[in-house]
């Protein structure tokens, strides 16, 4: 297996993660990021990470995606990074379709122009499939997003399986639910908002009616999903792989917000609900059954101690989200 790692959106919640679990690993793992802001790679625990070097670069730049897997004989590219959030995406379309399929064409182009043996994880998404038909999405589930998010995932995920059917590239594409756990800096996602209003003294605001249904999955799981799967793909000769990444955990926004006050404060605090979302799917849930038979993948985390060490990690690091440095 090749060792020289690059990773987009490594200071993401998955990204930090899965780079953890590599350096353990003995890998060089290379992170691309705009800004290698100081305090943001120390809160997340990679500033003192042997084999870890942060590449100031934008992958939405061409030019800089294919010097840095030029130059550093890349092996394997975890492409993570995206816009992730529904209301940033329907605010700005336009951002959100340049980062999520351009970024994602300048990776594949990158491979398709180098003509290495370089394989690609992408990071795709259960919206990716749009609206649920059935108990739970299968991976040959039609992808048919509807709003500006979920295009962008569905059409990345395609262009991804286009670029390996027409030109020979070796990709794997998971398709995961809603990641929780340490590490999340973005407040405008469900956990980490109302973790900390709640530790704050402050009710959480839900933008949708909170009777959306989602998979939530510990970060830790879903990367070691990234990692069995890099494993399969340098042994096999197969040029495509797609997961489904789920759990048991499948739950409204309102239950789980109540999981979590009542973790932190002994009791199930209401949210205030805006209601003003009608942008997003109602019901999602992911069958996982293929990556459990095919790479003995599973949810190894208790979904109670995974809850409490999340909720520990922001009451340790409560003071990082009063600074500007978000």
């Amino acid at each position: 297996m090749k060792k020289n790692i690059l990773i987009t959106g490594g200071l993401g919640i998955l990204g930090a993660a899965l780079v953890k679990k590599l350096s353990k690993q003995n890998f060089n793992i290379f992170i691309i990021d705009r800004s290698k802001n100081k305090k943001k790679i120390k809160v997340l625990g990679l500033h003192n990470l042997n084999k870890v070097k942060i590449i100031k670069g934008n992958f939405i730049k061409y030019k800089s995606v294919f010097k840095i897997v030029k130059n550093k004989k890349i092996g394997t590219i975890f492409h993570l990074g995206a816009i992730t959030q529904v209301i940033d995406a329907y605010k700005s379309p336009v951002e959100t379709f340049n980062s999520n399929i351009i970024g994602t064409i300048n990776i594949l182009e990158t491979v398709r122009n180098l003509k290495k043996n370089i394989n690609i994880i992408f990071s795709s998404s259960d919206k990716a499939y749009g609206s649920l038909l059935g108990n739970a999405y299968k991976e040959n589930h039609q992808l048919k997003g509807n709003f500006p998010y979920d295009v962008s995932k569905s059409a990345s995920d395609l262009i991804v399986q286009s670029y390996v059917k027409t030109y020979g590239l070796k990709a794997g594409i998971i398709r995961s639910g809603n990641i929780y756990g340490p590490g999340d800096l973005n407040m405008d996602r469900l956990v980490p908002h109302v973790i900390i209003s709640t530790l704050k003294k402050k009710k959480s605001i839900l933008r949708s009616n909170g009777k959306l249904i989602r998979d939530y999955i510990y970060v830790d799981d879903v990367a070691n999903a990234y990692f069995l799967l890099m494993r399969k793909m340098a042994s096999t000769k197969e040029n495509l792989r797609i997961y489904n990444v789920g759990s048991k955990e499948n739950f409204t926004v309102i239950e789980f917000v109540k999981l979590m006050t009542k973790k932190i404060n002994g009791q199930e605090i209401f949210p205030i609900i805006k209601n003003n979302s009608k942008i997003e799917i109602y019901r999602q849930k992911l069958n996982y059954q293929k990556i459990k038979n095919d790479l003995n993948w599973y949810p190894k985390s208790r979904f109670n101690e995974s809850l409490i060490k999340t909720i520990r990690w922001y009451k340790d690091n409560l003071s990082f989200f009063d600074s500007k440095f978000l």
